[in-house]
């Protein structure tokens, strides 16, 4: 080859390679372009977003006229603010205890809503609104109005409260917040630390989570949308507008954001609210079990996939469970056609049935599935609301449950027989007596229970006015003498 044509050659190899690098830089430059087009048309989403919600969210005050006692110590101790592990939103810190005498002073905190209806209801938290003496509300423009408080339902931590205006307030659509999906896109609205309407953006990083001993009815929303002091009682959005959830909690060390909030589901809340605004209170439903997750052990035991239904540890006499004819040892698969895998969402779902629906319960018994007709009961409650054990003793003042495997082998009582104490009420007969939660209660009158209604039982029919127990506490035993009013 001569060199002519070895010049001809290269130049062609170098004009074929600088296209190909040149074609390279053309499509980068197009997936850049469009990356960023695509931020832009998420930002728009959001702003959009932002300019229809942010007009029916409330900044909320509240002041309450309080007594510090005059005790030394951490006024927090005992309370959200003094756990590091969970706070409430209030936005401000209450002040240390005086070594003084105890003195009338004004608290003053702060939060989130969010209105629901033209006519001004608008929904927040109940630990936000709850104690108040006075409540205002202040909207996007400027607007003031002092807030009455319709209803408060501090099982769910969900308050309802009103506001008076002369003309139609704007108002937010209410979604589904069963609709949800791990990694939808959800917009936090609030006023974080005083700063009053602000918005944070992130996704669903996780649903129904139950047992973090905030609330007696716990399903959240868990989202990595930025929730701090304040916020609490604002809206979670989806995309649409619409309110799927309501901010509650956080969970942190610092006292701040780190990651993780948790909103209550809209459908819960909405349920609560419509009864808010019909009755001042709320009304749950009552089925009269006490249930348990299955696990690997208990699944195999009951030749059932441990994916699949909840374990009735327990039926309630005269409860509409036992009326029924559920009994102890039955696997619910399903409530109405519904799949049931997990006791808290099972527990909530019969809480927010009103009190004489009937119900369809399959349950798997002895090998068979078998369909049962359940007509759903009124749950007891405390003034506040809060659910009152059917195995408790308000007379003593404490609440009992039946000594399972799994219990024995946790409290060291493997072997034993009696009733385990799992809550004792402060300043009750059994408090001062001594007796603790954890502690076993192996006769009555001189006589072995087994059951909670057993110990009721005797404790009502008893003629005498003392009550003589025998109780355990790990190794050693000992008798008490309880002494009743009547």
């Amino acid at each position: 080859m001569n060199k002519f044509k070895k010049l001809l050659l290269i130049l062609a190899v170098s004009l074929m390679a600088g296209g190909f690098v040149g074609s390279l830089f053309v499509v980068s430059a197009s997936a850049q372009d469009a990356g960023i087009e695509s931020l832009r048309e998420t930002g728009k989403a959001f702003r959009s977003v932002a300019k229809r919600v942010s007009p029916a969210v409330v900044f909320i005050k509240v002041e309450k006229e309080e007594t510090q006692s005059g005790m030394g110590g951490n006024p927090l101790e005992g309370t959200p603010f003094g756990d590091e592990f969970f706070r409430r939103f209030f936005g401000q810190m209450p002040q240390q205890r005086s070594p003084h005498k105890p003195q009338k002073h004004r608290s003053v905190g702060q939060g989130s809503g969010f209105i629901i209806s033209s006519d001004g209801y608008i929904m927040t938290n109940n630990h936000v609104v709850g104690d108040a003496d006075k409540v205002s509300v202040q909207l996007l423009d400027g607007r003031e109005y002092d807030a009455k408080i319709i209803g408060t339902d501090p099982p769910s931590d969900v308050a309802l409260i009103k506001i008076e205006a002369d003309e139609k307030l704007p108002f937010l659509p209410l979604g589904n917040s069963d609709k949800l999906e791990v990694g939808d896109w959800v917009l936090a609205f609030g006023n974080p630390f005083g700063l009053s309407h602000t918005l944070t953006a992130g996704i669903v990083s996780a649903k129904g989570r139950s047992g973090i001993g905030l609330n007696d009815f716990e399903n959240f929303i868990q989202t990595d949308a930025a929730i701090n002091p304040g916020n609490s009682g604002g809206p979670l959005v989806n995309l649409d507008g619409e309110v799927i959830g309501m901010n509650s909690a956080i969970f942190t060390r610092s006292g701040g954001y780190m990651g993780i909030g948790f909103a209550i589901p809209i459908n819960m809340a909405t349920n609560i609210y419509q009864q808010l605004v019909k009755h001042g209170s709320v009304t749950r439903g009552r089925l009269g079990v006490l249930i348990q997750d299955l696990n690997k052990e208990l699944a195999e035991s009951f030749d059932i996939d441990q994916r699949e239904g909840i374990l009735i540890a327990q039926v309630m006499e005269d409860s509409p469970a036992e009326k029924a004819g559920l009994e102890q040892g039955d696997i619910i698969l399903k409530l109405n056609g519904e799949k049931v895998d997990q006791v808290a969402k099972f527990r909530n779902q019969i809480a927010m049935t009103r009190p004489g629906t009937k119900v369809d319960i399959v349950v798997l018994r002895d090998g068979h599935k078998k369909t049962i007709k359940v007509k759903i009961g009124t749950m007891k409650t405390d003034a506040k609301g809060h659910p009152v054990a059917s195995d408790a003793l308000p007379e003593l003042g404490m609440t009992l449950q039946p000594l399972t495997p799994e219990l024995a082998e946790q409290f060291g009582y493997d072997g034993a027989h009696g009733v385990l104490v799992t809550d004792v009420e402060p300043g009750s007969l059994a408090a001062r007596a001594g007796i603790q939660r954890g502690y076993l209660i192996e006769e009555v009158n001189r006589q072995s229970v087994k059951t909670p209604q057993q110990v009721k039982k005797m404790i009502k029919n008893s003629k005498k006015k003392t009550i003589l127990l025998l109780v355990r506490e790990g190794e050693n035993s000992r008798y008490l003498a309880l002494k009743l009013k009547k």
